[in-house]
């Protein structure tokens, strides 16, 4: 599995809706709200064998109220 975090900025007043939506998905490790640029913080991990950008888009991105996203790759845990 790959761990990956995406931040998601929502359109103002849509960040609660949108953390919902990503929660009865059931896709996420952990998801946060947060301050500064972005308004959502998630931590999901990808099965090896799956395209990340893929996986985000067909699973993330068709929410509505996400209006940008910035996705972290992650190599190694220490």
């Amino acid at each position: 599995m790959n761990c990956v975090f995406v931040q998601i900025r929502c359109r103002p007043g849509t960040a609660y809706r949108v953390a919902a939506d990503i929660a009865l998905r059931e896709i996420h490790s952990e998801l946060y709200s947060t301050s500064g640029e972005y308004d959502l913080l998630l931590k999901i991990y990808i099965p090896k064998e799956e395209d990340t950008g893929k996986f985000i888009n067909d699973n993330l991105l068709d929410i509505d109220g996400i209006e940008r996203t910035l996705t972290t790759l992650t190599f190694r845990a220490f």
